[in-house]
This record gives structure tokens, C-alpha cells and sequence, in this order.
């Protein structure tokens, strides 16, 4: 049995995909085949898939549902976060979702799902991404002061998500940790942050992250190990869609 990541796949069987033209490096044609194919080269049924976010560029669940059909026909138990794209994804209706495809997919949202003695937990995350101001040397000088301020409450609220994930699992009593978020750890600005600061706090052994596209985003925050966890990029496109082990 062994544990696999991966994130962005943005899947668009139902949409007329005008925002595919943001997805424009070669990396993302047939990329749907290719998650197909790595899969059903990879995983096992007995094996757990984690799907770090973005999995549809649906608005709505009636846009959706093809695009969730592929993610559960993939083999393995697959476990969702909420990226920041999924808009068919109300925070507020997770157990509706985990309700709707029981023995299929699984919600991760103000919960936690179990992997040997690991608890699996997280949330969609959030990192203030600008506009900043430079000066004439590329140098950051500033930001929005109003965009940064409501970049705050979303970290906010998304710490308390991540809080009730951890003590859920706590109070379940479990002691180890994958913290998974779809949002980077932290923003180009940052060396640490909150969410690195609870991931320490509760000793989670790994963070797992997706969102950053395109190869001039794959360092936007922190690869490798640091205070003793070890973070890792899963994004689709950075891992040119074979899932990672994440544990054996």
C-alpha cells in the first residue's frame, strides 16, 4: 500500500475551455492521458491517491461531474482538496460531496482521512501572490495594502480550517502527519509563514503543495526539507503528470 500526490490537473470535459489558453506550454497537451496512463502504471486499488486541488475549471457541480468521473475512475482511494479553481467546491457543502461519492471520493475539508498510523490532513491554503511594486533594480519597495490586508483574512480563515483538520486527527488520536495545502506554504515574499509554523507546531513530517505553473513558478516557495519537514511541489505540470510517492 503506498500513498501518491498530485495537483492541478484542471480537467474541462464539460467547458467550452477559453482558459485553456492560459495552459499553453507543450507539458499540458493530452495531459488527461497521461495522468490515465501514469496511474494505471503506478497505483494499485489497495493504494491512496491525494488530488491537491484545481481539478476542474467547472463554475458549477453541473460542470463538473465528467471531470470528477475521470478523477474517481482513476485506481486507487482518491482524496480531494479544494483548490482555488474549484468553484463547484462550497467549503460549507463537504459533506454533501463526501455523501454524493461515498465509496468513490473523498472530500478533505475541515477533516481528515487516515493512512496507516499517518493522519492525512489540510486545506486549500492561501498566499498573498500581489501586485507588489518595484523599483527600477526589480527590488519589491511595496504592495496593495488593501489586497495584502484581505490576503490576511483568507489566511486566517484558512489557518482555523487547518487547526480543526489537525485536532480532528488529535482528538482521534493520532500523532503523525501529511499536511496537505493547494496554496504554497508561502508567498515569494516569505522564508516561513503561518501555515509553516503550524505544520511545525504539530510535527507533521511532510507538507505537500501544488498551484505553481509553468517553470518560472516551480521555486516560488519552499522545496526540500527545512525545520525538519520536508515540502514538496505536486503540481501537475511540475511533476509532468506522474503522480509523487509521498509513502511507501
Amino acid at each position: 500500500m503506498s500513498l501518491y500526490a498530485i495537483g492541478d490537473l484542471h480537467l474541462h470535459f464539460q467547458t467550452d475551455l477559453k482558459a485553456k489558453a492560459q495552459l499553453k506550454d507543450r507539458v499540458w497537451k493530452n495531459h488527461e492521458q497521461k495522468v490515465q496512463k501514469y496511474c494505471a502504471e503506478m497505483i494499485q486499488p489497495e493504494d491512496t491517491l491525494v488530488l491537491v486541488g484545481d481539478h476542474s475549471w467547472g463554475r458549477s457541480f453541473e460542470e463538473c461531474v465528467q471531470d470528477l468521473q475521470f478523477i474517481a475512475e482513476l485506481p486507487g482511494h482518491k482524496i480531494l482538496l479544494r483548490g482555488n479553481h474549484d468553484m463547484f467546491w462550497d467549503a460549507k457543502k463537504t459533506q454533501m460531496l463526501n455523501e454524493r461519492y461515498a465509496g468513490k471520493l473523498l472530500f478533505l475539508q475541515d477533516n481528515f482521512y487516515p493512512y496507516e498510523d499517518y493522519a492525512l490532513v489540510g486545506t486549500k491554503g492561501f498566499c498573498f501572490e500581489g501586485p507588489f511594486y518595484l523599483n527600477r533594480r526589480g527590488q519589491i519597495v511595496g504592495w496593495d495594502e488593501e489586497k495584502a490586508e484581505h490576503a490576511k483574512k483568507l489566511v486566517d480563515r484558512e489557518l482555523e480550517r487547518l487547526h480543526i483538520s489537525f485536532e480532528t486527527a488529535r482528538a482521534a488520536g493520532y500523532r503523525r502527519y501529511i499536511m496537505f495545502l493547494h496554496y504554497p506554504p508561502t508567498s515569494i515574499l516569505e522564508d516561513e509563514s503561518p501555515f509553516t509554523a503550524m505544520a511545525e507546531e504539530y510535527g507533521a513530517e511532510q507538507v505537500i503543495y501544488a498551484h505553481s505553473h509553468g517553470e518560472s513558478r516551480f521555486h516560488d516557495s519552499i522545496l526540500g526539507e527545512k525545520n525538519g519537514i520536508r515540502y514538496s511541489l505536486v503540481s501537475g505540470d511540475y511533476l509532468k503528470w506522474k503522480p509523487m510517492k509521498v509513502l511507501e
